[in-house]
């Protein structure tokens, strides 16, 4: 396909940007620069019957700060060839990704996991898909990431919508108009907020329709997951991460690094995430974190307590991200899916408190994987160290993705 020429693209993206916005504020969801195309999974590798175009785009969105705009930029993954499921028209799914400590990550990538999961089971059968970087990754130019802040997650995966709709436009690719969430992890959290964003907005249901919703591993209730003070596999980044990240959107979670952190990380653990240079694995080979989970390595004595006792300004930013307690209600076709010996997410203080509060609404339903997961490791001859360690990033994933499938399947 070709794009159209530059004068009709420009009229096109104003457009639909204008009509995705409202009187707050600068119209987002804009394509910024022309959408690169970065190649082709041919449907032979995918055992489907599309091959998947994979483009990446750059797009208009709210930076945290009220009133200002950044760009965010996200792949895009379109389903092409002769079969029926190949022509359209298609539903689009947002998906939004899992945790990343390296800045340099995008989702336009042939060789992503996330990206090639999503082209695998959704986009090589029928789906096209937009997958946003966030704030603060790959082209964006925001200062940081916002690291499970609800609101700037929901723009970004809002905006991604937009700028998606905007390419198929320009390039004549028929969307049903039905719009699907999914994310896994920190994903989890920004599709749920996603979903909230949207379905208490008026002007978002009427420009978005929900077909359904899905959450993976979502960390949707993080007030009482960090009150629980349950150390946590990987707690030595995403701890940090979303504590130095809260007190720059919220100013008032830390008065000094020292305050929670002990030395060295104290030094230069504010702008440490995410990183320009270093992935997990060299973030513990160079020394800058701890091999291990975090609780006596890397926090003052006193931290722990704090949260337990609700006393830390950390639950107050985390009471601002808990969408579990967050006084709203799903009611679009939702489907949560978690395993319940993830040692990352933890069962008892996530999917099990959305499914306390929200399981018995005829809309919702759910999934514990653990069985499947568990049936994995054995067929992998999987030590219980390595079990553990594949689990949350790996083998739930995997099941959670052939469930979504199902599930969105039904509701196309």
């Amino acid at each position: 396909m070709r794009f159209a020429r530059p004068a009709l693209t420009a009229l096109v993206v104003a457009l639909l940007a204008a009509c995705g916005s409202d009187d707050s504020g600068p119209a987002t969801g804009a394509l910024v620069g022309s959408p690169t195309t970065v190649g082709t999974l041919p449907k032979a590798a995918l055992s489907a019957p599309c091959d998947v175009k994979v483009v990446g785009l750059d797009y208009t969105t709210p930076a945290v700060r009220a009133g200002v705009t950044s760009n965010a930029s996200a792949g895009l993954l379109v389903p092409e060839g002769t079969a029926a499921a190949c022509r359209g028209p298609f539903p689009l799914i947002a998906y939004a990704r899992g945790t990343e400590v390296d800045k340099r990550r995008t989702m336009a990538s042939m060789t992503d996991g996330e990206m090639l999961g999503m082209a695998q089971f959704f986009a090589s059968w029928g789906y096209v898909v937009v997958a946003t970087d966030y704030l603060g990754f790959a082209k964006s130019a925001h200062a940081y990431h916002p690291y499970l802040h609800s609101d700037s997650e929901a723009t970004a995966v809002v905006d991604s919508i937009r700028a998606a709709r905007a390419y198929a436009q320009t390039n004549v690719i028929p969307l049903s108009g039905k719009v699907m969430l999914y994310g896994y992890s920190q994903g989890g959290h920004s599709s749920l907020a996603t979903q909230r964003a949207i379905e208490t907005s008026p002007s978002l249901r009427s420009e978005i329709q929900i077909a359904a919703a899905g959450h993976g591993a979502a960390p949707s209730a993080l007030g009482t997951a960090l009150r629980s003070g349950a150390e946590i596999a990987g707690g030595q980044f995403f701890v940090p991460f979303l504590i130095t990240a809260w007190q720059k959107v919220y100013g008032d979670v830390y008065t000094t690094t020292s305050d929670i952190f002990k030395a060295p990380y104290a030094s230069y653990i504010e702008n440490l995430l995410p990183s320009p240079t270093d992935t997990y694995t060299t973030l513990v080979t160079s020394g800058k974190l701890p091999a291990t989970t975090y609780n006596d390595l890397m926090f003052q004595p006193t931290f722990v307590p704090a949260l337990q006792n609700g006393t830390s300004p950390v639950i107050r930013a985390a009471q601002r991200n808990d969408l579990v307690a967050s006084g709203w209600n799903p009611s679009s076709q939702t489907r949560f899916c978690a395993g319940s010996g993830d040692p990352t997410v933890l069962y008892a203080t996530a999917q099990k408190l959305a499914l306390d509060k929200w399981g018995t609404l005829p809309n919702v339903s759910s999934r514990d994987v653990d069985p499947e997961v568990q049936a994995a490791a054995a067929a992998q001859s999987l030590t219980q160290a390595q079990l553990l360690a594949a689990y949350h990033g790996a083998l739930a994933p995997a099941v959670c993705l052939g469930d979504m499938r199902a599930y969105f399947d039904a509701r196309r």
